[in-house]
């Protein structure tokens, strides 16, 4: 059925995003979970339901999940972990609704929390040691690297249109509160052009930077929200995820992603088109990734992205108004809760609650996420959320 509005997110919260706060995962979680508390006036013993994302700081503990319950006092009679990277918060939200709708649980925390700064991040080890580390590929940075170097042989690449993407979600994050507070410092063309190169094409400031920070996510069933008494609700009305995307073709274009997949089940489910979404904030580990979003969702033709971008007003007074509280990439990524910002800042959008930044009739938004990045392939986890006002 498409469009179905019987989930519903009925809150939001996140902490201010940190370099180097020093604090850890748990202290960052607690703090989002009693925003989530505060912000939505639900009493802590009606949520029966935990979905939280791993982290690079603290899931070498295998029992991440299960400590976190004991740290906030909870006890749910449902619990889930995700390891899908910065893919994990709208995937916890996807997961959240099959659990209520299969009656496991009632009310959802889907919480996403790191400290990646601050402490060891953990090792990603696998094929990394074998392939990747010998011949000096620097992690995603090398990757991306590799992958913005090929789309730009098959493809016109604008750098105009990659300093676009910057200047205007740094603009964003100047009006983001919560953002970093290195970050929060007006940009330029000029600067980003300017910018030293860290893995050639990419520049530095094509890329996000490290940091600590917690949000969440409150997800329940829309007749479960009118219970409770919540004011104000959004729905998740379409959803699409692929892991491992063309992983068997040894000759995969690496420029190619799972968004080609999981875009349209998530238009199909949602019963919309790219036209219809009134907002974007994908997954921006890299400029480039955005610019590879809106062509493998549809918002116009493969090899088109930097004319779209440049024929397009995406401010958030704009047509596509895009990452709105500046995305990970100007108001800093919190480790493997970056996949959270945007999705939190969509909802705040859609609640009518984004102050100077509140973008015109948010009746919609589409939110992406992306998980690992491995060596000669296109990234590991792709997945889409559209959400609805009622």
């Amino acid at each position: 059925m498409p469009g179905r509005k019987d989930i519903a997110v009925v809150g939001y919260a996140e902490t201010p995003v940190v370099l180097r706060s020093g604090r850890s995962s748990y202290d960052l979680a607690a703090e989002a979970f009693e925003g989530i508390l505060e912000h939505t006036g639900v009493d802590k013993s009606e949520i029966d339901g935990i979905c939280v994302a791993e982290t690079m700081s603290e899931t070498s503990n295998p029992f991440w999940a299960v400590y976190l319950c004991e740290h906030l006092g909870l006890t749910p009679t449902w619990t889930q972990i995700n390891g899908l990277g910065g893919a994990s918060t709208i995937g916890g939200v996807a997961r959240a609704a099959a659990a209520v709708r299969d009656g496991l649980c009632e009310t959802v925390l889907v919480l996403s929390s790191d400290a990646q700064s601050s402490w060891p991040p953990t090792e990603q080890g696998a094929q990394r040691y074998e392939f990747q580390y010998p011949v000096g590929l620097n992690g995603p940075v090398g990757a991306f690297g590799l992958l913005t170097q090929r789309y730009r042989h098959q493809y016109p690449l604008l750098d105009e249109a990659l300093a676009k993407l910057a200047v205007t979600q740094r603009a964003h994050a100047l009006l983001n509160p919560n953002g970093c507070e290195k970050l929060r410092k007006p940009l330029t063309e000029e600067d980003y052009l300017t910018s030293r190169y860290v893995s050639d094409p990419l520049r530095m400031l094509d890329s996000v930077m490290v940091c600590d920070g917690a949000n969440a996510l409150l997800v329940t069933s829309t007749q479960k929200a009118q219970e409770l008494g919540c004011r104000k609700m959004v729905h998740p009305v379409g959803y699409g995820e692929i892991t491992n995307f063309n992983g068997p073709d040894m000759l995969a274009d690496i420029t190619e992603s799972g968004f080609t997949v999981a875009g349209p089940k998530a238009f199909a489910q949602a019963g919309l088109s790219p036209d219809d979404i009134r907002m974007i904030h994908p997954y921006d580990d890299f400029l480039i990734a955005i610019l590879l979003t809106l062509e493998h969702l549809g918002f116009c033709e493969r090899g088109g992205g930097s004319k779209f971008i440049m024929d397009t007003d995406l401010s958030h007074r704009g047509t596509l108004p895009l990452n709105t509280s500046g995305g990970q990439i100007s108001a800093g990524q919190p480790g493997l809760a970056g996949g959270g910002l945007n999705a939190v800042e969509a909802v705040r959008q859609m609640f009518g609650e984004a102050g100077e930044r509140q973008v015109d009739d948010p009746r919609n938004a589409l939110v992406t996420g992306i998980g690992m990045v491995p060596y000669g392939r296109n990234w590991g986890v792709s997945n889409v959320l559209i959400l609805e006002q009622p």
